[in-house]
């Protein structure tokens, strides 16, 4: 007889995490070293400590040691919001009447809204033990700044936010929680850098991309003394952070004789899909299991589907070290759609490996087909979610529906990164049907492709 699996699965707090996973460890291609720009050398650990934190530049060269011992301080506050559930959407399948069974990870349920403060925890605690008075970053949808800002706020570091033009003008609310909790945050690409003031007469009037607003950030780091750099997504040290995710989602699994076929995520630089996707891409790497592993990414900024695996500067205003990495070009400025979280020119270097040996696909989605799938599951499982996780509600649909026409009982997994409740400029386009949807030409891509870094 089945076992009833319940509609949330809550682990107990003696079954939270005690180690990070790095799947680098286990991969058997590792990825591309990060370079130096200047002498196209891998960097070391000292040029990285310029710019991050000692521990974290560490935890980003590290490909060897898979388990990394989470500080008692991060598992502490880990104990604030997690564990996470792992959610069976019973009210879902029946609407979609799919002999497929769908269960997803909901990360909303902290006062930022995401799965980002996993990392921003982390990386917060690293810079508070080194003695630092503060850190910078960027935000594209406002959900990192703002988990950043309340780890900041936690250990009493000052915190400065570039956030993307059009994500400071469309989500006013966001930016007024990070001030709540002390962030200074100024829209990007601005005048109080010498990179923003270069990429603005560049480019008049931009709306600003992630990649602008790290350039900025990693300026203001680096010019002023006792400030360090920290990143959302993109890095391997976050992908390491996220791993927390994937444990506790494998752990309910295995608790309750789960074994999901088909492992889904949304993608811009790839933090919460990396961080969901890691421990089962380690079983599946050491050949324990196997699973279908899916990136979903917008066809607005399809730096996986459409991109090209290079070596590239991580941001617009090249300051940053080459990453070899699924991209469109640094100086790639995406249009302004409503998943800002997913608004970013390249791929996480972990995940650009494993896709480019085929051990995950990936499929771009246009944000009009994104948002009636983000509707569709608010009004049957209740929650809103943000438009970034709704890329994976979108494919995740798709598979229960091609489940329906086959007649295969597949279980799917992905994960809802975050609420929606500060992304409702994004859902009043949509309910008042002015969203529309952009896909860039060949000829505006290779625009990107050909300032390419020649290495």
């Amino acid at each position: 007889m089945e076992q009833k699996i319940p509609y949330k699965i809550y682990l107990s707090e003696e079954e939270l995490p005690k180690q990070w996973y790095n799947v680098r460890a286990d991969m058997k291609i590792k990825p591309a070293p990060l370079l130096n720009p200047a002498t196209n050398q891998p960097v070391t650990l000292e040029e990285l400590s310029q710019i991050f934190c000692t521990e974290l530049a560490k935890q980003e060269l590290d490909n060897d040691n898979a388990y990394i011992t989470i500080p008692e301080e991060i598992q502490n506050f880990y104990k604030m919001y997690r564990p996470a559930p792992l959610v069976r959407a019973y009210f879902l399948e029946k609407a979609l009447g799919t002999p497929a069974k769908i269960y997803y990870k909901f990360e909303g349920n902290n006062t930022s809204g995401s799965h980002k403060l996993n990392s921003s925890i982390a990386q917060a605690y690293y810079a508070k033990k080194q003695g630092l008075k503060g850190v910078t970053t960027e935000t594209g949808a406002g959900q990192w700044g703002t988990a950043l800002a309340m780890a900041c706020s936690y250990f009493d570091l000052d915190c400065k936010v570039f956030m993307v033009k059009c994500s400071y003008e469309q989500k006013p609310f966001r930016r007024e929680v990070m001030r709540t909790y002390g962030a200074n945050v100024t829209p990007s690409p601005s005048e109080t850098t010498e990179v923003g003031r270069k990429i603005l007469e560049e480019f008049p009037g931009t709306s600003g991309s992630l990649g602008c607003a790290i350039s900025e950030a990693v300026e203001c780091a680096v010019t002023n003394e006792g400030y360090r750099y920290v990143l959302g997504s993109v890095l391997s040290q976050v992908l390491l952070h996220q791993s927390i995710i994937g444990l506790e989602t494998m752990t309910a699994c295995d608790k309750y004789g789960i074994q999901p076929d088909i492992i889904i995520g949304c993608a811009g630089g790839g933090s919460n899909l990396g961080g969901l996707i890691s421990p089962f891409m380690g079983r599946k790497l050491r050949g324990e299991a196997d699973y279908q592993f899916i990136a979903v990414e917008p066809a607005s900024c399809p730096s996986l589907t459409r991109g090209k695996y290079v070596y590239d500067f991580c941001d617009t205003g090249k300051v940053c070290p080459l990453s070899k990495m699924y991209t469109l070009g640094s100086g790639f400025i995406p249009s302004p759609n409503h998943a800002g979280g997913l608004r970013y020119h390249g791929m996480s270097s972990v995940l650009s490996e494993l896709y480019d040996e085929g051990l995950m696909e990936a499929r771009s989605v246009e944000q009009t087909a994104v948002f009636e799938a983000a509707t569709k599951f608010a009004r049957i499982e209740g929650t809103l979610p943000a438009p970034e996780s709704s890329h994976a509600i979108r494919v995740a649909i798709d598979e229960a529906l091609k489940c329906k026409e086959t007649g295969e009982e597949k279980t799917i997994l992905f994960g809802l990164t975050g609420t929606g409740y500060f992304d409702m400029v994004a859902y009043q386009k949509f309910n008042d049907n002015l969203m529309s949807d952009y896909i860039p030409t060949d000829e505006e891509l290779a625009k990107g492709f050909a300032n390419l870094p020649n290495v």
